[in-house]
């Protein structure tokens, strides 16, 4: 609060007027950062987590087929040990050790000439991803898949270990079929994104005006306040005596 002081005729007239502080520049620029930061967060990737995601089932043939095999590490197993191991079933009904991983990607001494040069490993460093894919595939790969994999911990004098099969039945074709489901899903994964994206401006734009808006109005306020009306000089009120 502060006084306005008005001398009329030898009679001093004491108004109080509130001190109205307008919102600074500082404070307008950082909400726009702000929301503009909001803005950048929404759009772009989110940090990559694990999830256990289930392996596509049909290849077709003379492409590449990634056999999609995921082990999420809890905390406690970061240092554990890995080994996996990459087994085919086919019609034979014949289970053959195809591809496995030692400390290191490898295929095992004995696999059988057909696998040879046609496997790569798609794992990856932290060894939850523990894939592998198929290169020029053929009508013959069709069959059942498993991924074998062990873990061993070792705290202090306690030895544990863990294991988890994965089994993907894999089906050849020589075309490949539409897939409608993922094709839904992606139209509506950009419909959101627009949607998200277009509400993040609306808002932005909202809250500029109503900060400009607020800012007229202080403006307003404080200069009806500042100034005194003609009629109060007129019709002063009682006299305040120092």
């Amino acid at each position: 609060m502060f006084v306005s002081r008005t001398y009329t005729a030898g009679t001093l007239y004491v108004r109080r007027c509130p001190v109205v502080r307008s919102p600074s520049m500082a404070t307008h620029t950082r909400l726009v950062l702000h929301l503009l930061l909001l803005f950048i967060f929404a759009v772009q990737e989110v940090r990559l987590v694990c999830v256990d995601v289930a392996s596509d089932t049909e290849a077709v043939v003379g492409r590449v087929m990634k056999l999609t095999c995921i082990y999420c590490m809890k905390r406690e197993e970061i240092s554990a040990e890995t080994k996996v191991d990459w087994f085919f079933t086919g019609e034979d009904k014949r289970k053959v050790l195809i591809y496995q991983y030692d400390r290191e990607p490898q295929m095992p001494k004995d696999v059988e000439m057909y696998w040879k040069g046609r496997l790569t490993w798609k794992g990856s460093q932290d060894l939850q991803d523990i894939s592998i894919s198929i290169l020029n595939v053929t009508l013959n790969d069709s069959g059942m898949y498993e991924c074998k994999v062990s873990r061993f911990f070792e705290f202090n004098s306690f030895k544990h270990s863990t294991t988890k099969n994965t089994t993907i039945d894999l089906k050849v074709k020589m075309k490949a079929s539409r897939d409608t489901t993922a094709l839904y899903s992606e139209i509506m994964m950009y419909v959101l994104l627009v949607f998200l994206t277009f509400w993040l401006l609306v808002e932005m734009i909202y809250c500029y005006r109503k900060i400009s808006k607020s800012e007229e109005q202080v403006q307003d306020t404080a200069t009806d306040y500042l100034a005194i009306p003609s009629e109060n000089k007129e019709n002063p009120g009682p006299a305040v005596t120092e």
